[in-house]
């Protein structure tokens, strides 16, 4: 058993220890409030945007359930930290190693399979041209990439040939260099067409924007780890200060 004034030595210690880990907890709650909000304007507003990546997503509702489960565990580390609980530290310790495991796996699938995510997302893509004007989402979402983007079709303007819409319509407006200078007899015409239209394909400009980012997306998420490895040492260290040397937080 230690000495009394030991004790009283390791007091500064653990307290400093519960003051970080407090301000780790409330920067981890604050991480899954944005997740949460992020995830419900995304099922507001953004939904038919993911659909374009993948058709039946579940996006909005992983980044709901992500930042739900965030802000609940965010205040449990606070709740533990205050209580100075052992147990509840190394629960606590143990979830963000548990985090910490399925972000590292998640960056590792996402790069080794960073070539099936980009044919799905064109698989995917191609699916909601061909669908484009069967309903409203298809149709604003395709639109305000286009126009966005400027960009014209999955690889180029020549994909729209292949559509029901084009054998009616032709090219949509959303194409057009300058509305202006765009007549429908003009984007009923291929060979006409190329000279108003944009030439750069959607799934390949957004590719070469994802792979031309790919070094900032894995910086940080390197430094989102890091920030998960910090909170478990500050866990399992007051956890081991307040075991070895028996004090009780009030």
């Amino acid at each position: 058993m230690p000495s009394p004034s030991r004790r009283l030595q390791t007091k500064p210690v653990i307290t400093c220890l519960k003051s970080l880990l407090i301000g780790y907890s409330l920067i981890f709650w604050i991480t899954g409030v944005i997740l949460l909000a992020v995830g419900i304007w995304g099922k507001v507003s953004l939904e038919v945007y993911f659909s374009l990546v993948n058709e039946n997503t579940n996006t909005p509702y992983v980044l709901i359930g992500t930042g739900a489960f965030i802000v609940i565990f965010g205040l449990f580390g606070c709740f533990a930290t205050c209580r100075g609980s052992t147990w509840m530290l190394k629960l606590y310790a143990m979830i963000l190693s548990l985090i910490f495991l399925a972000e590292l796996v998640a960056a590792v699938c996402g790069f080794v399979f960073r070539h099936e995510i980009r044919e799905s997302f064109r698989e995917n893509y191609t699916k909601a041209v061909n669908k484009y004007n069967e309903t409203d989402e298809i149709t604003h979402a395709i639109d305000s990439v286009q126009k966005n983007l400027l960009c014209c079709g999955v690889d180029n303007y020549t994909d729209w040939g292949q559509t029901e819409y084009f054998k009616q319509k032709g090219i949509p407006k959303s194409c057009c260099v300058d509305l202006s200078h765009c007549s429908e007899a003009d984007l009923k015409d291929l060979g006409k067409a190329g000279i108003f239209v944009q030439h750069q394909g959607c799934v390949k400009l957004l590719s070469g924007v994802m792979e031309s980012n790919l070094g900032i997306v894995a910086g940080i998420a390197f430094g989102i780890a890091c920030f998960q490895l910090v909170g478990i040492f500050i866990a399992c260290c007051l956890s081991h200060y307040i075991t070895t040397n028996q004090y009780e937080m009030v």
